[in-house]
């Protein structure tokens, strides 16, 4: 062992390092699986991206179509229409609703056929998108996607952190905000392209969404359970040649599966009331954190930038295919600071990456809404000057890396990390509905906001990433290389946590570190 050892919650050793390597096994294991990411990130890039297109306009919705033309109409106005934003936000309150349900399947049958029941409702979403006649299928499609990313979202970060070794579990888990970002890319791109295309080819951006839900089935098809999932369904043979596989020669898989067993023993014993127990005695420093995480994830103002920022774009002047490569130039550097943040998470740590993205990403905030204060809407202009809307491009770019490299992958890491066994499925659960259901309030009213509070809507985000980085610096505490069995001696150990988790077991723990 290299390293101090960590008392286990029932009084055996959870080890900080149980040897062996970064196999193949574990890294072609972990793809496919981070590979759910893809779907989520392919409709947060097309919908957008779709929703400003002239032809998708036309057809559905003809009164914002006509809107956009006229040159008296306000500038932060043009997209306000709640049929519209509809499109948008269904998504999100389908997805909410099924990842409640999904934290119960998934105790039952496993995170792996969870996350191929996504993959198949996202399947069958994208083609009724693609052959949608009216408003009314639109949002059956949507829904129909939502429903798949609710699954996926609950499972494959937990898939990641209960299969990642402890010690580069941030990077293994970071990697399905890498995939999200790679389905937004791939999304902005189709856009881009089929925006060309008169009359139809906003079908083909939707019906493309057909591609990474095919991934995600092959995906889930092919990788086997997690051995946490394994043991808590009584297949402890199953869980022992898993880790055995995940963990290659030289590793102490048995030493291991011991840990994951005397965690899954507490589990079960507490098995039933999982959502109540969030509301006990011992437990609400979890509960702090599955309410804040998630929110302050969505007060970011991330959500609705990266899915109206076709709109953005076209609201200080840009063409609509200059608005759309705007989200692709978006997308690139979300994917380079997404890549850059997986090989420093493991070693700068949780906290001082989020500090240091939420300061920068406040910083551009403030900068935005000062441009657009002082050239858009002023004396009856509808665009702005060339060089402040390139501006605005190049702050959005600079606020995009900064999320990349924090928020963005850490709202998935820590969430799948830092809670018990016994509320892990129900406490992410309720993470990511939290996240999906101000995400639907959010797309929802965007529009209508930045109609009604104008470039004032930057300065509303800045401070909620204020308040949330203050948070982050005095009540997150550093679970980097920390293992999953062992998590409850950090909370222990911090300096306001510890006044109402710490007992006599805790105690060892926090020695032994």
């Amino acid at each position: 062992m290299t390293g101090g050892g960590f008392a286990a919650a029932e009084g055996g050793h959870a080890r900080d390092d149980y040897g062996g390597g970064v196999t193949v096994s574990v890294v072609v294991t972990c793809l496919m699986a981070a590979s759910c990411g893809l779907i989520f990130g392919y409709d947060i890039g097309v919908s957008g991206g779709v929703t400003q297109m002239e032809s998708f306009l036309a057809k559905f919705f003809p009164e914002v179509s006509s809107g956009t033309k006229d040159a008296k109409h306000d500038a932060y106005c043009k997209y306000d229409d709640q049929r519209l934003t509809a499109f948008t936000s269904s998504l999100y309150i389908a997805a909410m609703l099924s990842s409640l349900v999904a934290s119960r399947v998934t105790r039952t049958v496993g995170r792996q056929a969870v996350m191929l029941m996504g993959g198949v409702l996202f399947l069958l979403g994208s083609a009724i998108n693609a052959g949608a006649v009216n408003v009314a299928m639109l949002i059956l499609g949507r829904m129909l996607l939502g429903f798949g990313v609710g699954f996926t979202t609950q499972a494959a970060p937990l898939y990641l952190a209960e299969t990642s070794p402890a010690r580069w579990r941030g990077a293994f888990t970071a990697a399905y905000s890498i995939f999200q970002v790679l389905g937004a890319l791939a999304a902005t791109v189709t856009n881009y392209l089929t925006n060309r295309v008169p009359g139809w080819g906003w079908r083909v951006s939707l019906g493309l969404a057909a591609v990474p839900a095919a991934i995600v089935v092959l995906g889930a098809l092919l990788v086997p359970d997690t051995p946490s999932s394994l043991v808590l369904r009584g297949d402890a043979d199953g869980a022992r040649a898993s880790l055995q596989r995940l963990r290659g020669p030289g590793a102490e898989t048995d030493a291991e599966l011991k840990d994951i067993v005397r965690a899954v023993e507490r589990a079960r014993r507490d098995d039933e009331g999982a959502y109540g127990r969030l509301c006990a005695k011992g437990y609400g420093h979890y509960l702090v954190m599955v309410v804040a995480i998630p929110s302050f994830f969505d007060l970011t103002g991330v959500i609705v930038m990266a899915v109206f920022s076709p709109v953005l774009f076209r609201t200080v002047g840009f063409s609509s295919q200059k608005a759309i490569f705007g989200s692709v130039i978006l997308s690139l550097v979300n994917l380079a600071s997404s890549l850059l943040s997986s090989f420093v998470l493991d070693r700068a740590g949780r906290r001082f990456l989020f500090i240091v993205g939420g300061a920068a990403m406040m910083i551009c905030q403030l900068a935005m809404s000062c441009i657009l204060a002082g050239h858009l809407g002023k004396q009856n202009a509808v665009t702005m000057p060339r060089d402040y809307a390139v501006a605005v491009l190049v702050l959005m770019c600079l606020y995009t890396f900064s999320f990349g490299v924090s928020w963005g992958p850490l709202k998935w890491v820590v969430p799948s990390e830092i809670y018990p066994v016994e509320i892990r499925s129900a406490a992410q659960a309720l993470t990511v509905s939290i996240a999906l259901c101000l995400s639907f309030a959010q797309t929802q009213v965007f529009v209508s906001l930045l109609c009604a509070m104008k470039h004032a809507i930057f300065l509303f985000y800045a401070g909620w990433v204020l308040v949330m980085t203050a948070f982050i610096a005095a009540f997150l505490p550093e679970t980097k290389g920390v293992p999953l069995e062992a998590m409850r001696a950090v909370w222990a150990g911090h300096w306001y946590w510890r006044r109402f988790v710490r007992d006599a077991k805790q105690e060892v723990q926090v020695n032994c570190m």
